[in-house]
């Protein structure tokens, strides 16, 4: 009987035993250790050979991607008395410094290998010093050759020869839903690449910049991203990346470009130039609404309805009249104002192109000869040649000429004289003496304003250090303003 017993429990040990260590390489022994043979997963080849390609792109591309670094000097105004550095006496440590440095960061592309770099003008807009670095990690000190406010492009060049470059693609050829990759330096962060899709084209009325044809694309574009490069599948520059549409500052899944033939067009220029002609054929156009449509005689909406002719402008000339409906540009569809707005002003100057318009139901056929862009339209350079605009208390306006049509627009008589405010940058001394756009300058200390040219050789006479008063008529109101140096 014991020796059942003892040969029971013998068996218990035993079972115990192999349960143990049965438990242990099951269960507690590390995952490493299992005997496991891994399987690996079944993927197309397709899809092998798609990650590859874009990474061969990414490979080709990058070395042409640089990174931008800026630096502005930053200065203390005087308010008051109180500002004076003698009351630092009494209040050492909670005082903002009189001087300080600002830095930003941005990206650029290389676009020529002598040096030549393409970015946003609000990248490098107001440097002190700007310093690139390229990819193999040299940083060199680069300079402006020429900038484009309206379309927000700048170009700058380097001291350096046999750079890597990306070609030139054909953004008019980008299809909605066509893969894109950016690549550029977000929040710092050096030659971070996005993938993503187009997802719009010719993108306008956004506000970024005054002609606007925009990408739009849902590849991650964040700070620190603006000036570099939105590439297709081959590798081809189709776009600059300038901005993103977002309500926190970051990526929202909306970004724009501006297009590479746009860009082209405009580097070229910069480049042979240091500025920007446009063409110009003086007309002011607005979009139509279905009911202006069907008013002027169009089974559906399309074109650019003009609304005023200036007097002696090309389209005088060719026969234009208010109320036309320009449908065709030199053998291009008008689908809206931005669209006709961008193909004129890359016109070249002195080309005789064929426009077709509907007047009062029927088509009518005309040649109109492309002029340059008055001076009076045109914004005051970012750059000026000379000194003049830089050294007087009014810079930083941009006006134009009243016109009967402006004159509607603003609420004012057309019988009125003087410049309208176009634009006001922001910091500037009339910014801060409260002049707005649309604006009618009419006197400059005294002096009537009648025209753009007189308008001009009262800035001529101006001094940087003059307290300048401004007379205004805003919508009828008129008053007087102080523009402080």
């Amino acid at each position: 009987m014991k020796k059942k017993i003892l040969l029971g429990l013998l068996i218990l040990l035993i079972g115990f035993l192999l349960g143990g260590v049965t438990y242990y390489l099951l269960y507690e022994r590390p995952l490493y250790q299992r005997n496991y043979q891994y399987t690996p997963p079944s993927v197309s080849q397709k899809i092998s050979e798609t990650g590859r390609d874009f990474s061969e792109v990414v490979q080709a591309v990058s070395p042409a991607v640089i990174n931008i670094s800026t630096t502005r000097v930053m200065k203390r105004e005087k308010d008051s008395i109180f500002q004076d550095p003698f009351f630092d006496f009494f209040d050492p440590f909670h005082r903002s410094p009189r001087k300080w440095k600002e830095q930003s960061l941005g990206s650029g592309v290389v676009v020529s290998s002598d040096g030549y770099i393409v970015t946003n003008n609000h990248v490098i807009e107001h440097a002190d010093e700007i310093r690139v670095t390229l990819y193999d990690g040299r940083t060199f000190k680069a300079r402006v050759v020429g900038v484009d406010s309206k379309t927000d492009l700048a170009l700058i060049r380097i001291k350096a020869k046999g750079l890597p470059t990306i070609p030139w693609g054909n953004s008019r050829d980008l299809k909605v839903g066509e893969f894109v990759l950016a690549i550029g330096n977000p929040f710092g962060l050096s030659h971070t690449v996005t993938m993503g899709i187009v997802s719009a084209v010719g993108r306008a009325n956004v506000g970024i910049a005054d002609y606007e044809d925009f990408i739009q694309t849902d590849a991650a574009i964040n700070p620190g991203n603006s000036g570099g490069p939105l590439v297709n599948i081959k590798g081809e520059l189709v776009g600059i990346n300038t901005a993103i549409f977002s309500r926190s500052g970051g990526y929202q899944g909306i970004g724009f470009a501006v297009p590479s033939n746009m860009a082209r067009a405009i580097i070229e220029q910069l480049r042979q130039k240091g500025r920007v002609v446009r063409g110009w054929i003086g007309v002011t156009i607005q979009d139509l609404t279905p009911e202006l449509a069907r008013n002027f005689g169009l089974p559906k909406v399309g074109g650019a309805l003009v609304s005023d002719v200036f007097r002696g402008s090309p389209a005088e000339k060719a026969g234009v009249k208010r109320g036309d409906i320009i449908i065709e540009f030199n053998g291009r569809k008008i689908p809206g104002v931005s669209s006709l707005r961008n193909m004129v002003a890359q016109s070249k100057v002195g080309l005789e192109a064929p426009l077709k318009l509907v007047r009062r139901g029927k088509e009518l056929k005309l040649r109109i000869k492309i002029a340059e862009l008055p001076g009076e339209f045109a914004e005051i350079s970012s750059l000026p040649e000379s000194g003049t605009e830089k050294s007087n208390p009014l810079a930083g306006l941009t006006v134009t000429e009243l016109t009967p049509s402006i004159a509607r627009q603003l609420g004012i008589s057309p019988a009125e004289r003087g410049v309208v405010v176009v634009n006001v940058e922001e910091g500037s001394p009339p910014e801060r003496a409260g002049i707005k756009k649309g604006d009618l300058i009419q006197e400059v200390d005294r002096k009537k304003i009648g025209s753009y040219r007189e308008w001009k050789d009262i800035l001529e006479g101006l001094k940087e250090s003059d307290l300048v008063v401004v007379f205004l008529n805003r919508a009828g109101r008129r008053f007087y303003v102080a523009v402080k140096p």
